[in-house]
């Protein structure tokens, strides 16, 4: 429970946390400290030579304090507490939500998923910055693995009718047998390949022996798929023993660029990269402390070392803190020659690296404000597609770009009303119900309408008719690139090797990719809904097996009906039934 005071003299000479509050009794700041007394009236001395002191301070009101047990108490309130409140004036790791995580969740047969959200149960993963290799990997792993993706074991599915899953729900695996699945997969996270390798190599020989030839051949090609991975993906160094965390900074002028490189066995296994906020008035180490303090403070692995480009101070805290949360010791490091150097420069490079193209980012978005004359850059930028063929299936999609890159957390698919085939009315339906969708999601600093003058006067027109006006829309046609404003007659041509332009492309071109993606989709699920489940004589099992065989419909239209009836399950009666329905 914390304590609310005006001043310092009366604060324990114990370890804790304090809260700092302006007269709104908003939280501007959060610290913990050894002695809260000491390290309080700190603040409040007659000349305060740090900046970012003097900014806090000018602010100050109020202040609540928490004691604490020990200082590495402190640090993990701390961590907590800004997590959770996000002070304006503390050093934050920003946007960490939008990363995925993956999960093995805690059930008695485990299942795989990618998740944003981090709870106390399962075993987490990450969190990964690519999206979509991170989607790639847990569906190779399903496959590989054959482990369950059904929410509720009520009976084999198709995954185990097709050889995608050994159906636990059906008895065929036993837990214990499941459970060193699922240990293989956590070996894989933590990039253990060669041990995972090594183990299935074991398995396949005494498979062999017993002569079970199937099992080693299914065993075979997952050793074959991961030795694969291992050599298209990883850089190897020569001591296999690494288990280390690179991390490496870049100061810009209002955000820090850091970035983490993962090393199991010897090997890079991935490259992620952070944003740290309100670091303006902080020094490289007070920065590099908060990083580690609030990127390792939930559920990720803890490595035995951690490399850094510079030291930091209280090192020995966070050291204690990790070695606690690790079960072992853990050693933070600035390396001075070898290996570990030139990985730290490494990281370091690949920093500066992504500060320059943050830059440049940067520089393309006061391009577009400066070419389309806008009150302000344009942070958030909004593009719309419609797709459908001769009006059946039409969708519409909204996709948002945050800073110049895609933002798929605020992207959003419409099943379009409109009769059709009428784009211009389509294109007014899916404008209109975006934007009374403003209370739950936050206007755009731009909207991107793929089309001329036409288009962007029927935007403006919805924009009217809902008292949106301020807000910026553009038409953008496609043939010329030319670039369509409200109340002028003539387009506006950017350069076509200007940065601002391909951004405003790259918006129109991953509209256009969400909507069409999705209305794909759906004429997929159409044809499969209306063709095998209308013959007489076709049910699931049926149906499965067609599919399985001849793997498309179309396939299946083209067969004979000798060769439909091979298939396992069919007859004649039945074949002649697919053949006839499609002839």
């Amino acid at each position: 429970m914390s304590t609310k005071i005006k001043s310092p003299d009366n604060l324990p000479n114990k370890p804790g946390v304090y809260i700092m509050k302006d007269d709104t009794d908003t939280i501007i700041y959060i610290g913990k400290a050894k002695s809260l007394i000491k390290r309080v009236k700190s603040y409040f001395r007659e000349k305060l030579d740090r900046p970012k002191t003097q900014i806090l301070m000018s602010h100050f009101d109020s202040l609540e304090y928490i004691v604490t047990n020990s200082e590495k108490e402190a640090l993990i309130l701390e961590a907590t507490l800004i997590k959770k409140h996000r002070p304006r004036y503390n050093v934050q790791l920003k946007d960490d939500k939008r990363y995925p995580y993956v999960k093995i969740t805690d059930e008695e047969f485990p299942r795989l998923i990618i998740t944003r959200n981090i709870t106390k149960n399962g075993a987490y993963f990450g969190p990964f910055t690519d999206a979509g290799s991170v989607k790639q990997t847990v569906k190779f792993l399903k496959s590989l693995f054959k482990i369950r993706t059904c929410r509720n074991m009520n009976g084999p599915c198709l995954n185990s009718q097709i050889d995608l899953c050994y159906a636990p729900c059906d008895g065929r695996i036993t837990k214990e047998e499941y459970a060193e699945i699922i240990n293989k997969i956590d070996l894989f996270f933590q990039g253990k390949y060669s041990t995972i390798v090594k183990n299935l190599k074991k398995e396949m020989i005494e498979a062999s022996d017993n002569e079970e030839f199937e099992k080693a051949a299914v065993i075979r090609d997952q050793i074959s798929s991961i030795e694969d991975i291992m050599e298209k993906q990883f850089v190897d160094f020569v001591d296999d023993d690494l288990d280390q965390d690179v991390i490496a900074i870049a100061l810009g002028e209002n955000e820090v660029i850091v970035i983490i490189m993962p090393i199991r066995n010897g090997k890079i296994v991935g490259r992620d990269d952070f944003l740290m906020s309100g670091s303006q008035y902080d020094s490289p180490s007070e920065i590099m402390f908060s990083f580690i303090q609030q990127y390792y403070g939930y559920n990720r692995h803890i490595p035995k070392q951690i490399l850094l480009d510079e030291d930091i101070d209280e090192k020995d805290l966070l050291e204690d803190w990790l070695s606690d949360l690790r079960g072992n010791k853990v050693k933070i490091k600035v390396p001075q020659k070898g290996v570990k150097l030139r990985l730290v420069k490494m990281a370091k490079k690949n920093a500066e690296i992504i500060k320059h193209q943050k830059k440049t980012m940067e520089n393309s978005l006061i391009e577009l404000k400066k070419y389309l004359k806008l009150d302000k850059v344009p942070h958030v930028i909004e593009g719309y597609d419609i797709s459908n063929i001769s009006g059946k299936f039409a969708v519409g999609s909204k996709v948002c770009f945050v800073d110049g890159k895609p933002y798929k957390k605020r992207y959003k698919h419409f099943r379009m009303e409109t009769p059709g085939p009428n784009d211009f009315a389509m294109m007014e339906e899916l404008l209109t119900r975006r934007l009374k969708l403003i209370d739950s999601d936050p206007e755009p600093d731009l909207m991107v309408i793929d089309g001329g003058k036409g288009q962007l006067g029927m935007a403006c027109g919805v924009l009217e008719k809902l008292n949106l006006t301020h807000i910026p829309v553009i038409g953008l046609a496609k043939e010329f690139e030319e670039i369509f404003v409200p109340n002028n007659k003539r387009p506006i041509i950017i350069p076509k090797n200007n940065k601002a332009l391909h951004l405003l492309q790259q918006v129109r071109d991953e509209s256009h990719r969400f909507a069409i993606t999705y209305h794909r989709k759906l004429r997929s699920k159409d044809i499969s809904a209306s063709s095998l489940d209308d013959i007489v004589g076709i049910g699931k099992k049926r149906k499965i097996g067609l599919l399985k065989e001849f793997g498309t419909i179309e396939n299946i239209k083209k067969a004979s009906v000798d060769e439909l009836a091979k298939i396992d399950g069919m007859n004649q009666k039945t074949a002649e039934n697919v053949y006839n329905y499609y002839h």
